[in-house]
């Protein structure tokens, strides 16, 4: 070091990251939450920054530690969930691939990952009737296109676990559900069964889970690729409450929507306020940001100490 030239600290990995800035390694995409640089030709590292989207709207403001939580919480579910199926990650340690001034950027927010062929379907699984699924069965007693029994309430329990895929939209775009024999036309009916079958084992298992660490998973949408050598592997994140409606098993109750844990309580204030939801969206309050960050820290908190 040159006379005169002070040393640069490391980030703080505690300090929110609203957007990773790698030097080390090309960008490939920026996402809602996740950074995603190439590490060499065959694998990624995914970065799950403190991003918060509603609406499919970033907000301006980080939630601090959201990215380590969603992280933490994917990796949870990887581990237990191994067994039915293959999944992206390669085990190598995040901080090992970029630069040592940038691993505060990745230390507990990261994973290196395999390059995978995304399919382009979000495989949604409902297991009990609320959101859209419920304002469809109001309407015409089905859940995307799914016919069910007559006189069920909202939050109800559905008679089983019902695959109700989506096309996953671009950046900003609304993902549109489909139908099964839409997934079959767009990738193949072979691949669309696999696809099916593996998502509704992943909940099922999920689910049983969750329950008895005191968390409804209500519904969740998962994300598969494939290898190079065409296997069907699970990707993305993994059962968050970014992609999942959690509810706490003690406040459950059928005929009432339940309190959940996820960013429901974001939208809820974003409901009250004066937007098109459209950007630039409102400023975050900070009492805001510290309830949000608490109902993520509180899903992680009752699955790691079940």
């Amino acid at each position: 070091m040159s006379a005169g030239t002070a040393a640069v600290e490391p980030p703080d990995a505690s300090a929110p990251i609203f957007e990773s800035r790698l030097k080390s390694l090309p960008l490939v995409y920026r996402g809602k939450v996740r950074d995603t640089y190439a590490v060499g030709e065959d694998r990624l590292l995914i970065i799950t920054t403190d991003r918060i989207s509603a609406f499919d709207v970033i907000m301006r403001e980080p939630i601090p530690g959201k990215g380590r939580v969603l992280n933490a919480m994917s990796n949870f579910w990887f581990a237990r969930l191994a067994a039915l199926g293959p999944n992206h990650l390669t085990g190598i340690d995040p901080a090992s691939v970029v630069q040592a001034d940038e691993r505060g950027q990745v230390e507990g927010r990261a994973v290196v990952a395999q390059r995978l062929v995304p399919l382009p379907v979000e495989a949604v699984v409902r297991g009990y009737l609320i959101g859209s699924g419920w304002s469809d069965y109001c309407r015409e007693g089905r859940v995307c296109g799914i016919a069910l029994p007559g006189g069920l309430q909202l939050a109800q329990q559905l008679p089983g676990p019902l695959f109700t895929p989506a096309h996953k939209a671009e950046l900003g775009m609304h993902d549109e559900n489909i139908s099964f024999d839409q997934v079959c036309e767009r990738i193949g009916g072979a691949l669309a069964e696999r696809v099916r079958d593996f998502a509704l084992r992943l909940y099922r298992s999920a689910a049983e889970i969750a329950r008895g660490r005191g968390i409804i998973i209500a519904d969740t949408k998962f994300e598969f690729g494939l290898d190079r050598r065409g296997e069907l592997r699970l990707m993305d994140e993994v059962l968050t409450p970014d992609s999942s409606r959690f509810w706490p098993v003690d406040q459950y109750r059928v005929g009432v929507s339940p309190p959940s844990f996820d960013k429901q309580f974001l939208r809820d204030w974003l409901q009250q306020q004066p937007w098109d939801k459209t950007p630039p969206p409102p400023a975050l309050p900070q009492d805001i940001i510290g309830k949000t960050a608490a109902r993520y820290r509180e899903a992680l908190d009752r699955l790691v100490a079940g």
